[in-house]
């Protein structure tokens, strides 16, 4: 038998990756997209992301598939002009499903993303960079997601927003698209919320909880944040005037990294006071610099009683909230903040969003959506992963895939062909569910 079917192999192609892919891309819905070029687009975006041209080459030499550089770039016009929002519409109708029809909470974050260029225009914008490039144009990406860091929806705006000023606009476009009404908690961090935000998604009738800024509170609020028994899981419910609370809680950990850091901070400024080159112009409120003083209008000092004083928040985090959720529930939502964080962290790092090659605003957004596309197929593919036990993360499940073989064989007796699939480590072996195949063959 095997020597039979040596002897007649025609051809072999490792397209397991692409056909996982594909798989997890129908299931979420995504196949009502008549056009093939998004499906092209989302597997080429997982399995090797790169520019549109080498894109072309890697379909063609991987997956032989046929796709000329022209036709993608219409697609991408395409894409802008007409399926940006039922990609989104496709991911949210797929995402309550996963939670009986209830998202329940809703994640958001804000990130940046640059281009390699100093170029500017109405999107492109040099502003605060989260990648430490600020001398180049970029634009900042707004992101809601789901509990378990499934994409929902996105906006783009110009680069140099303020991100404190994009959170409502997304959220109020998304409630009002899917009539979600007000049955759902908003979850951001400290970062994004001034007292008008806060004001704002009160006045809009939405439930929230954010990170406080424990140490700007008002004296008397200070003072019973400062009462808090430090003890891991003891919690200190404080009423707001406004009826908000701030429920106020401690971590060994935390206070651990914070005196750490402090430690750090302080550290550096002993040794560039040893050197004599701290000055007046260091004086400010940036970073551990709030530990300097000035005498006499001359000399700077490190201020130790300003050192003790920060020490005594160590391991204190406080998240202020208009829900009646137990103290408990308030933590236990807010932790899962870092869902959103890690869809970043895949969609920069794993997906390569960025640094982005596009200079017109449709092929900009025409590209983060099909970024989109990728992460919400990334996402359950990694849930299918976690329900099967597999012990394989998407990236190695991925790997593993590169190396099965399907194999194209004549049948001189019938002069037909068939096509069989090749599962020959217990690796592949391991992931042969996720592939949609009737001709598995074990040698």
């Amino acid at each position: 038998m095997t020597e039979y079917i040596v002897s007649n192999i025609i051809s072999t192609s490792l397209n397991s990756p692409q056909r996982i892919i594909n798989k997890v891309y129908d299931k979420i819905g995504f196949n009502i997209i008549q056009d093939e070029e998004l499906r092209h687009l989302v597997v080429s975006r997982i399995c090797s992301p790169m520019s549109k041209k080498a894109t072309v080459d890697y379909l063609r030499r991987h997956f032989k598939e046929e796709v000329s550089l022209q036709k993608i770039y219409r697609y991408l016009d395409k894409l802008y002009n007409t399926q940006q929002e039922l990609v989104q519409e496709i991911s949210v109708k797929h995402t309550k499903g996963l939670f009986g029809g209830n998202l329940g909470i809703l994640f958001y974050d804000v990130t940046t993303l640059y281009f390699e260029t100093t170029n500017k225009d109405k999107l492109r914008e040099s502003g605060f960079s989260k990648d430490g490039k600020n001398a180049n144009s970029q634009v900042v990406l707004g992101l809601l997601v789901s509990r378990g860091g499934y994409p929902l929806s996105y906006s783009l705006f110009n680069g140099s927003q303020y991100e404190g000023y994009t959170m409502l606009p997304i959220v109020d476009d998304f409630v009002q698209r899917f009539n979600l009404g007000n049955d759902f908690v908003v979850i951001a961090d400290s970062g994004l919320m001034s007292a008008k935000n806060v004001k704002l998604l009160r006045d809009g009738g939405y439930k929230y909880i954010i990170g406080a800024r424990i140490k700007k509170e008002s004296g008397r609020i200070m003072e019973k944040i400062i009462a808090t028994e430090r003890r891991c899981g003891v919690f200190n419910d404080i009423k707001y005037p406004d009826g908000d609370r701030l429920i106020v809680g401690y971590s060994d950990e935390r206070a651990k990294k914070n005196a750490f850091d402090r430690e750090q901070g302080v550290e550096r400024l002993r040794k560039r006071f040893s050197k004599g080159t701290l000055t007046k112009a260091d004086i400010n409120k940036r970073g551990y610099n709030k530990f300097l003083s000035v005498s006499s209008g001359i000399t700077v000092s490190i201020d130790e009683e300003k050192i003790k004083e920060d020490a005594i928040w160590d391991g204190l985090k406080g998240y202020k909230t208009n829900t009646d959720l137990s103290p408990e529930k308030v933590y236990e939502a807010y932790q899962n903040l870092w869902n959103v964080e890690r869809s970043f962290r895949i969609t920069k790092g794993t997906l390569d969003v960025r640094p982005m090659f596009h200079f017109t605003p449709r092929r900009i957004e025409a590209h983060v959506c099909i970024c989109f596309v990728a992460l919400k197929v990334y996402k359950e593919l990694e849930r299918l992963l976690k329900l099967s036990g597999c012990p394989y993360s998407v990236d190695e499940t991925l790997k593993i895939a590169e190396t099965i073989v399907t194999i194209e064989i004549a049948r001189p007796e019938n002069k037909d062909t068939i096509t069989k699939t090749l599962c020959l480590t217990e690796e592949e072996r391991a992931i042969a569910y996720l592939i949609d195949t009737d001709d598995w063959l074990e040698l």
